[in-house]
């Protein structure tokens, strides 16, 4: 679990002085510092490369002060969390920042200090370590940088949690207890309770799993504009009868990522008070194999009425989000937001770190973009290209749930969501990755969020708060 309530304390006079230092600026800096330090910067060699960490001893054998390198402007400019990555290779002890950072890039650093605290324990026997303890600085939001720290780790622990524990029914218990938490209410559909209440995709995703496919919906605060958000709740895709190699399965206790990631989210506006009418809904299912597995050739129909031909099994998200976002777009929401781990060809265009999203709402486009590089959320704009509409068509049902060909694979998909919302003004779909590859600052491997803080920082200037 993130630390973020441990991250930050009150001023007290045993701080000792953490000085965060660019390169660029060493030389001058040290020519500030006592003799001594300067002596100690020689012989260690400290050239104030990202993430360096220096420990300047005091007279007595303890520590004067720490300096942490914040490297170049180029080092700068494509690693983040630089303060956070020293984090866990600072003695554990309380220390005060000593910067020159503007109150942007001293919030960045902030949150990955806090996100460093963040690790996955659950089996394991050991206990985390303690670690360094921060001064709370006088010009940091410390309660928006907890929010976003604790959604950020609520959405890496449902990720990281493998599907022997995390199934439907747990996705579920982790839903209500948000909502308790934040005085939500929250309704459950159940398994043939779906096809009485006309979400038939969602049915026939999960009806082959001994875990019953369901549908969470939470709603939060009674005022402001109406923000919905739906989060692909697919909490292990086999593929189903298209069954995946054992290769491309062993990630997938993550295809449940678009979830984890709109919960990290509702927990930020609902821990910050927003003035919406917040809406959540994730359709919760299980892709499995048995009997009465839907099968290659099928023809469903949607709650919007849309026949889909399923020519590929392995393309369940995009069916469970049509009944959500059909059910979601009924209301006319102000903004409707739906976030998945989608396509294989997102990845192959953009790679982990970048999640595409889709919108033809000039306005939240660019504030989406402005806000993603703002706090360092990487996001790109894709299109929903008209000349592939033509991919998405079989002709023996309105739609087909996977083109062949190869070609376009997250711009088809992402139309084939678009074809289930008419009535809502501004809509944008995220393709999401929703896992860190390899240990970078803040980051461990595993579980990870995106497109949650750029959303954040963007929608109080979308939905006019």
């Amino acid at each position: 679990m993130a630390e973020s309530e441990n991250a930050f304390v009150p001023d007290t006079s045993a701080a000792i002085d953490l000085h965060l230092v660019g390169s660029e600026a060493l030389e001058d800096w040290g020519d500030m510092q006592p003799r001594r330090v300067r002596a100690w910067l020689e012989a260690t060699g400290f050239k104030a490369k990202s993430g360096e960490v220096m420990l300047v001893p005091n007279a007595d054998g303890g520590l004067e002060c720490a300096v942490v390198g914040h490297g170049s402007a180029q080092d700068r400019a494509r690693e983040r969390f630089c303060l956070g990555g020293a984090r866990t290779r600072l003695p554990a002890q309380t220390y005060r920042l000593q910067h020159s950072l503007d109150d942007l890039a001293a919030q960045e650093e902030a949150l990955g200090w806090a996100l460093a605290g963040y690790s996955f324990h659950r089996y394991r026997s050991a206990k985390p370590p303690t670690l360094a303890q921060l001064v709370a600085p006088p010009s940091i939001d410390i309660a928006k940088i907890s929010a976003i720290a604790e959604g950020e780790s609520l959405t890496r622990d449902l990720i990281n949690t493998p599907a022997s524990h995390m199934g439907p029914e747990d996705l579920e218990a982790a839903f209500l207890a948000l909502a308790e938490r934040h005085g939500a209410q929250a309704s459950i559909t159940y398994g043939d309770d779906l096809l009485t209440q006309n979400l038939p995709l969602i049915h026939a995703v999960g009806r082959a799993s001994e875990r019953i496919p369901r549908l969470l919906d939470m709603r939060w605060g009674e005022s402001g504009p109406l923000l919905t958000l739906v989060g692909k709740g697919v909490c292990f895709d086999t593929g189903g009868l298209n069954l995946k190699p054992g290769a491309s399965m062993g990630l997938m206790k993550k295809d449940m990522g678009g979830a984890a990631t709109v919960l990290g989210l509702a927990h930020m506006i609902m821990a910050q008070g927003w003035k919406v009418q917040l809406r959540v809904l994730v359709p919760a299912v299980e892709n499995a194999v048995s009997g009465n597995a839907m099968r290659p050739g099928d023809i469903l129909l949607s709650r919007k009425g849309l026949s889909v031909e399923i020519n590929n099994t392995d393309a369940e998200g995009r069916l469970v989000l049509a009944d959500a976002l059909t059910l979601a777009d009924e209301e006319s929401p102000d903004a409707l937001i739906c976030m998945a781990t989608l396509t294989g060809a997102a990845r192959v265009a953009l790679g982990p770190d970048i999640a595409p999203f889709f919108t033809d709402d000039p306005a939240l486009a660019t504030a989406v973009s402005a806000a993603a590089t703002r706090v360092r959320d990487p996001l790109w704009q894709m299109p929903f290209h008209p000349g592939y509409e033509s991919l998405i068509e079989p002709g023996i049902a309105d739609l087909d749930n996977a083109p062949s060909g190869g070609m376009a694979g997250a711009i088809t998909a992402a139309l084939f969501l678009r074809r289930f919302v008419s009535a809502s003004p501004r809509f944008a779909h995220f393709d999401i990755y929703g896992y860190q590859p390899k240990t970078a600052p803040a980051r461990p491997k595993g579980g990870v969020g995106q497109g949650a803080r750029a959303l954040f920082d963007a929608l109080p200037e979308v939905l006019g708060l």
